[in-house]
């Protein structure tokens, strides 16, 4: 199995699932914008991404896309990685974290379905409230990296993802980010065979909605 992997909470939690299921999981799948060298969406340096992926123990696959990119070519770059990963993982098997947007779902479905993959969905269909209580319960901590301000007030960007940012959160907004309102760093839990250290940087605010904490590493 290969493991659609963000650094953030879902793509965590179900990792943790699938291994505690006792799949062999062959290597972390993740998109990285070029130019920033960050990851995409979620804009964490490169270099953390590294360090969880040395402290879970697996394997990092990188996908590279440019900025601004098109689905047409976020498409083509997929394809491209998937043919290679074909020699590296036999199952042919995508693990995603997502919980309940079908056509999100959907939409990995049928572009794996054209390469020979098939999507396994660990989380689907859970209430999100309940992970959420979940994932701290069995130790994994986070911190919010980006937040869409349309969503969401930006002052809950560089917060420590526990359990006062969930009662904190307003009516609408789903406890797991689900509808993109908020995304994560997870920085410790059972995954990982140490913490990954870093401290709070700089923030800023993109195309005036999306707000960002940038973290960097610390040795």
């Amino acid at each position: 199995m290969i493991v659609a992997f963000s650094g953030g909470k879902d793509s965590s939690l179900a990792l943790h699932t699938v291994l505690n299921e006792g799949h062999n999981i062959t290597r972390l799948l993740t998109t990285v914008t070029e130019g920033y060298d960050r990851v995409s969406i979620h804009g964490v340096r490169r270099e953390l991404l590294r360090l969880q992926a040395a402290s879970i123990g697996i394997p990092l696959y990188e996908v590279f896309i440019p900025q601004g990119c098109t689905n047409e070519e976020y498409e083509r770059r997929m394809a491209e990685a998937m043919e290679e990963l074909k020699g590296i993982d036999p199952d042919r098997v995508v693990v995603f974290g997502d919980i309940f947007l079908e056509d999100v779902r959907r939409y990995r479905e049928e572009r794996l379905m054209k390469g020979g993959w098939r999507g396994h969905f660990p989380l689907w269909g859970r209430n999100t409230e309940e992970l959420a209580r979940e994932f701290l319960s069995l130790g994994f901590r986070a911190v919010v990296v980006s937040v869409d301000g349309e969503q969401l007030s930006g002052e809950f960007v560089g917060r420590e993802y526990d359990g006062r940012f969930l009662e904190d959160l307003p009516p609408g907004v789903d406890p797991c980010g689900e509808r993109g309102e908020f995304h994560t760093f997870v920085y410790d839990g059972p995954i990982f065979s140490k913490p990954i250290s870093f401290r709070l940087g700089r923030r800023v605010v993109r195309e005036g909605r999306f707000h960002y904490v940038d973290l960097t590493p610390v040795e």
